[in-house]
């Protein structure tokens, strides 16, 4: 009997801690060591506030999308999320599954489908919302007010 390997299963994510005594080196003048060290803190708040409900951070961004843009068609929604088109279906297949979102023809264009948020969609979106920047708030309280709004300026600029 032929034995099947266990599915893949990537390993937990842990604190890129800065280990005492050593040397970095040049790490601790590259922006990209400093960013990743941040966006896995992050990540792990994240993972944190969503924990159990399926949901990743693609995931929220096109809850948060399609509720801010009723109507959103899943091509504008892939282009949010630095997906194709076909990967956009998919995510909306997996929300339409669970009941979250719904697709509705567009009036001025019967041939494209709007994406709007259900009433469960809704609701959902919004505990979600509320815990996510809870837990970001949280994470981010070293930081004054004026730091944290610098902080997303001048990461907007990089990722331009």
């Amino acid at each position: 009997m032929r034995k099947h390997p266990a599915p893949y299963r990537p390993r937990a994510l842990t604190p890129i801690a800065r280990v005492p005594g050593l040397d970095y080196d040049v790490l601790d003048e590259l922006l990209g060591y400093s960013l990743r060290r941040a966006q896995v803190a992050m990540f792990l708040a994240f993972d944190e506030a969503t924990r159990g409900m399926g949901i990743t951070p693609p995931r929220f961004t096109a809850l948060v999308v399609i509720g801010a843009n009723p109507g959103i068609s899943q091509t504008a929604l892939g282009k949010v999320l630095g997906i194709a088109r076909s990967g956009a279906m998919i995510l909306t297949d997996w929300f339409e599954a669970r009941g979250l979102v719904e697709r509705r023809r567009l009036p001025n264009d019967g041939r494209v489908w709007g994406l709007h948020l259900s009433r469960k969609g809704e609701a959902f979106t919004a505990r979600l919302k509320r815990r996510v920047v809870a837990l970001d708030l949280r994470n981010t309280r070293m930081l004054g007010k004026g730091e944290r709004r610098q902080l997303l300026r001048l990461l907007e600029k990089l990722a331009r």
